[in-house]
């Protein structure tokens, strides 16, 4: 296949990733999970593993079941889309051969680098060490480092702190009060009003803590466990932060696509 970005995980900051490669004009392709866990998912690519299709802003991306279906994904390709491969193994890798692999899925420990070739492999925050198991790292902290190529090193750890909207910060991080399915009593974008309920779990209620948009919620076909976090609630209680890539993902992405650039004059030299 012609050159080509493979991004694994299409949750908000793969897809961000993504997005700003795929209007930079290059080939963008995406692996997940059967059954991706993603909150903000009007801005996650990864909504059309449920789908069959999604839009994140202007553009659209494709189911492809099948991850080593090559044709189809290239036809996806050529409409100018992105295909979205059922691939929790990363063997994508192995049937594609893209130039450049970027680990999106944000699992925030050392991971192992798959032994296939490839000229770059960026890693997303906490977990990789340029140099080590990827050939560089983009800082997803926030803070002065936002976005930054690392070439060596590692990003700074992880900190399970939410960012911090208005003076909310964890109370904004909606979490499952139980295991079990999730029986969803609204939708993403819905204004909230304090005490209202937007889900049940294990038959035990999520409620709004405070008057906000409903930005984003886990999809009802995942079984959720006790305290993960299942949505997020924002009280500036504007729709458009639940269909706008943020701006997190997008200087994110603007690292990935200085590491891609610098790679290529580095090639050339």
């Amino acid at each position: 296949m012609e050159s080509a970005v493979l991004v694994r995980g299409g949750g908000d900051l793969g897809s961000g990733v993504a997005l700003r490669l795929h209007r930079c004009g290059m080939r963008v392709m995406i692996s997940e999970l059967p059954q991706p866990v993603a909150v903000r998912r009007r801005v996650c690519f990864s909504e059309a593993v449920y789908q069959g299709t999604t839009m994140v802003e202007d553009c659209i991306a494709r189911r492809v079941s099948d991850c080593g279906d090559t044709l189809l994904a290239r036809h996806i390709l050529d409409e100018g889309r992105i295909p979205i491969l059922i691939d929790p193994e990363g063997e994508a890798i192995r049937h594609f051969q893209p130039d450049v692999v970027v680990d999106a899925r944000m699992l925030k420990q050392y991971v192992s680098r798959l032994p296939y070739a490839m000229n770059l492999l960026i890693g997303l925050g906490p977990g990789f060490v340029a140099g080590d198991n990827c050939d560089a790292v983009v800082e997803t902290n926030r803070g002065i480092s936002l976005g930054r190529v690392i070439w060596k090193g590692s990003a700074e750890p992880n900190t399970s702190v939410p960012k911090a909207v208005g003076e909310l910060r964890e109370e904004r991080v909606l979490r499952a009060p139980a295991d079990g399915p999730v029986t969803v009593c609204a939708e993403i974008g819905d204004h909230l009003e304090p005490g209202q309920l937007i889900a049940e779990i294990g038959g035990q209620p999520v409620k709004a803590p405070f008057k906000g948009v409903l930005r984003g919620l886990i999809h009802p076909a995942v079984i959720a466990r006790q305290n993960m976090k299942i949505g997020d609630i924002d009280p500036r209680d504007d729709a458009r932060a639940c269909i706008q890539v943020s701006e997190k993902s997008l200087a994110i992405a603007g690292g990935v696509l200085e590491a891609i650039l610098a790679k290529a004059v580095a090639r050339r030299q």
